[in-house]
């Protein structure tokens, strides 16, 4: 299997990415009635994003403290990542929800949160080196 002894960057933004997962999944979870209220979105569609959150926050925690990672674990968190951003704009221009200027907001802002992760993670992943045997 192709795995890369990950850089420092690639460390950080794995561990950077779960620990914001973690936390966001928690909101979603414990404060989507709240959430639902406030941003005009589906509480369904807030609580179910925080179910699918939670086990790959702990997912990318793990994946973090590895000495070694699989080049294609990386690759499969940024694929995950990147259709997060897709399918939260997605939302916003399909019609499906209606949220308020403040959802609007969030939905943007966690959109834009993820894509850096994902520029995170691909640097980092540039900027590791091949496992030693």
């Amino acid at each position: 299997m192709n795995t890369v002894h990950p850089s420092l960057l690639l460390r950080r933004a794995l561990l950077a990415d779960g620990l914001v997962g973690a936390v966001t999944s928690l909101e979603l979870l414990l404060l989507a009635d709240w959430l639902s209220a406030l941003l005009h979105l589906p509480r369904e569609l807030l609580f179910g994003g925080g179910l699918v959150l939670a086990p790959l926050a702990a997912f990318l925690v793990w994946l973090s403290r590895r000495e070694t990672i699989p080049r294609l674990a990386v690759w499969a968190v940024i694929a995950i990542n990147a259709v997060w951003v897709i399918d939260s704009l997605l939302l916003l221009v399909s019609g499906w929800v209606a949220p308020n200027p403040l959802g609007y907001a969030f939905l943007i802002g966690q959109a834009l949160v993820v894509l850096l992760f994902i520029e995170l993670e691909l640097l980092g992943l540039k900027r590791s080196g091949p496992a030693l045997a």
